[in-house]
């Protein structure tokens, strides 16, 4: 297999614990980060934020840790649950502190270092800020930086681990959102059957069913859904109907261009079998219900995406056989070395 090295350093992706943990001294041992040769290029620039085993760790921790939020129970990891693609599977919107409910659906955390904009809407383009939005969020975290920056300091672990990932050892907003950053470029899914079937390793064998359904899925997704991160990085309007009871306006939030109305950012397939619910609110519990809506459930607007009456009639045209085969094909997208990888484990 070949490998596209973006930064070629001593130590294999998954490291050892030989090192000296003990001490409060500042540790640069780099964690190389390799780019699968099926993958576009690394969007994220880790010369401004070099990834390390104690920033990693850092990152984790701070990612598992419900005192950043004003219940001191709401983490990160709440919401983004590891064996569900870091999802909240089942939750048509997120939770947050003191049982507060959303509006939209927690989006999936994965190969995150290869997109250049966060959030369903865009509404941030830097992956080290995005934790901010969550985190301050009054639905979600609540979390006050100031205080959690005061909880760190009084913290032995935290103390401890800044000296350790940072040169400056600085306990501070700058470097807990470098470490959060460095913690979800490392949450890298490229280990599934297609994968494999990809790169012409061992595993890889795809059935005819799913074959055929590559084919079609090539003829009627692949146009949003592009290459092989499944996502084309766009924002489009895919033709749901609008909930009256939110008015979810999408991406004109956050650029106010009337022809971004109801417009949202294209997700990643990738382990889509493990990430029910669908859309950006929830609506759809199933694969099939999503190929449904495609096929019959297209509803016309002004910002409605060109792809979708490009035939002369709403929608994608799919049989009943062809849907079951896309879904064959979807489903070989699922890695579970990445729904199990220890690294990325809160215990």
């Amino acid at each position: 297999m070949k490998v596209k090295i973006l930064v070629l350093l001593m130590l294999p992706l998954l490291w050892s614990c030989s090192n000296d943990g003990d001490s409060d001294e500042y540790q640069n041992i780099p964690i190389a980060f390799k780019v699968p040769s099926n993958f576009p290029p690394l969007a994220y620039n880790l010369q401004n934020n070099p990834l390390t085993e104690k920033g990693f760790e850092l990152g984790k921790k701070l990612f598992y840790d419900g005192r950043l939020s004003s219940d001191g129970l709401v983490s990160c990891g709440f919401c983004h649950i590891q064996e569900d693609a870091f999802t909240h599977h089942g939750h048509t919107f997120s939770h947050g502190v003191g049982d507060n409910i959303g509006t939209r659906n927690t989006p999936p955390i994965q190969n995150l270092a290869f997109q250049t904009a966060y959030m369903w809407d865009g509404a941030t383009t830097h992956l080290d800020l995005q934790p901010l939005i969550p985190l301050t969020s009054e639905i979600e975290m609540n979390g006050n930086l100031a205080e959690i920056v005061s909880m760190m300091k009084s913290d032995k672990t935290y103390q401890k681990l800044f000296k350790q990932a940072f040169s400056d050892g600085a306990i501070n907003s700058e470097n807990m959102l470098k470490a959060l950053g460095q913690f979800m470029v490392m949450v890298t899914s490229s280990n599934s059957r297609f994968d494999k079937f990809r790169r012409n390793e061992p595993g890889g064998n795809l059935t005819q069913e799913e074959l055929d359904g590559y084919t079609i899925f090539n003829q009627k997704c692949a146009s949003c859904h592009a290459t092989d991160l499944f996502t084309d990085n766009s924002y489009r309007n895919n033709g749901l109907a609008v909930n009256p009871l939110i008015n979810d306006i999408g991406r004109y939030r956050v650029t106010e261009l009337p022809e971004d109305y109801y417009k949202f950012k294209v997700p990643s397939l990738r382990n889509i079998e493990k990430t029910a619910p669908y859309m950006h609110d929830g609506r759809f519990f199933t694969l099939e219900a999503v190929l449904n809506h495609y096929a019959q459930g297209v509803v016309d607007s002004p910002t409605l995406d060109p792809a979708l009456k490009s035939s002369g009639s709403l929608g994608i045209p799919l049989s009943g056989n062809e849907k079951t085969k896309l879904v064959a094909f979807l489903k070989t997208l699922t890695d579970m070395q990445y729904l199990t990888d220890k690294r990325f484990s809160e215990y």
